[in-house]
């Protein structure tokens, strides 16, 4: 199945952040965030790109680029529930297939939102994201790096922002040794619109709140998210003034990557 111009992508953009406020905002080489992530993903095969914040300052500045956006309510836990506010106010069918891009992920390659696509749409899984083998020990300690395990369907098990699995008295680097299929997940969900609503009916539930991860509310009400696995392991999110430094170095390197 081809699928160019069959998938909107959405871009929840929060302006409100506890490590970086105004993430969004914060200038790339000269650009801000959220207009990286947008330019990443019009090179994809999407027929619609749409921003959707909850800040006037965001609306406008994607509004000047000409770029679509859509202004939404404060109240939202997730990115997800967001993009329930946006299919609603546009009539989306049930049967529209959306990509939700994070807007701190301005490496993301353009191939990778295809490929999520091209398996939503020929899949059944209520939910598909991306993870990448993990490299660097100290990735498995660090808590702004979330880590999935998955079974022999790659079909995720559970997320978490420690390690998992874990292991008494043992070093990052050994464990690494030890068990070679460490993932990192990548912050990007491939899903229709008709399960997006179904989701946002869900109450938010125990797991979600403690590791505030919005996946987890899937896999508690026994839905299968599916992980597609990826050697681009130069991803990286902006999640604190540390990745933010490294994107800001390797930007017109890493977004160029094929």
């Amino acid at each position: 199945m081809n699928t160019k111009n069959n998938f909107t992508i959405i871009i929840p953009a929060r302006f409100g952040s506890s490590r970086l406020p105004g993430k969004p905002l914060i200038e790339i080489h000269g650009k801000p965030m959220i207009i990286r992530v947008v330019e990443q993903a019009i090179m994809s095969y999407a027929k619609r790109v749409i921003v959707a914040t909850d800040h006037p300052e965001i609306f406008n500045i994607v509004k000047q680029k000409n770029y679509e956006v859509c202004m939404t309510k404060n109240i939202h836990c997730s990115g997800t529930e967001r993009i329930s506010e946006v299919i609603n106010k546009y009539k989306f069918s049930d049967e529209e297939i959306i990509i939700n891009l994070q807007g701190d992920e301005p490496l993301i390659n353009p191939k990778l939102i295809n490929k999520i696509a091209k398996n939503t749409l020929l899949n059944k899984y209520d939910l598909v994201t991306l993870a990448t083998k993990i490299i660097n020990p100290k990735d498995i300690s660090n808590t702004n790096i979330v880590k999935v395990i998955v079974n022999k369907d790659n079909n995720a098990i559970y997320f978490s922002r420690t390690a998992i699995p874990w292991q008494d008295n043992k070093s990052s680097k050994h464990i690494l040794k030890i068990n070679k299929e460490y993932l990192r997940h990548i912050g990007i969900y491939g899903y229709s619109a008709g399960f997006i609503r179904e989701y946002n009916k869900w109450p938010q539930c125990s797991l979600e709140k403690i590791e505030n991860l919005e996946q987890l509310r899937v896999l508690w009400n026994a839905k299968i998210i599916h992980v597609i696995r990826t050697s681009c392991n130069y991803l990286h999110s902006v999640d604190n003034q540390s990745d933010l430094e490294y994107v800001r170095k390797n930007f017109l390197i890493l977004s160029k990557h094929k």
